[in-house]
């Protein structure tokens, strides 16, 4: 299993797309494929303060279940702004290595699964409701995002472990 201390900080630099993007091939890795994408930039702003860029760009496999600005933006402005703190970023690393899996799953894998565990150490549900993959308590939209060192799957919500 990953530890959240494999030096996890490099500046986002390039772009790839992922519009229509399920079962997309890219030949960027997971940070510069989300960065392409332009609806992630709350997130690469936290794998920053986090120090998680260069692990995300490293050799993976990684399934990487990424929330959108507008998942970040349900979250109330304080508890971002809090969370991104210099202070925070052991909590702020336990939120977003609970939303990566140390290994390649695509969504029909998922699907077959009620449960995985995250980076984070955690155990994360994931169900079908109403014909939609759910991990935890977000919905899963585009999904099987292939970059060069794993999959993005996107969700439009925040997970936040136990």
């Amino acid at each position: 299993m990953l530890t959240c201390g494999i030096g996890f900080a490099q500046e986002v630099k390039s772009k790839a797309t992922t519009t229509g993007a399920n079962s997309s091939t890219s030949t960027k890795d997971i940070v510069d494929t989300a960065v392409a994408a332009g609806d992630f930039k709350t997130l690469a702003t936290a794998l920053k303060a986090a120090g998680l860029v260069e692990t995300l760009k490293g050799k993976g496999p990684f399934t990487v279940f990424a929330p959108t600005d507008a998942a970040f933006a349900k979250l109330p402005k304080e508890t971002l702004a809090d969370l991104l703190k210099p202070a925070n970023k052991a909590k702020l690393t336990k939120i977003l290595t609970y939303h990566v899996l140390p290994k390649k799953e695509l969504g029909a894998d998922l699907a077959k699964m009620k449960m995985t565990v995250t980076v984070e150490g955690s155990d994360l549900q994931i169900s079908d409701k109403n014909g939609k993959l759910m991990v935890g308590k977000a919905h899963v939209g585009k999904s099987d995002i292939m970059c060069t060192n794993g999959v993005i799957h996107v969700v439009d919500t925040v997970l936040m472990p136990e």
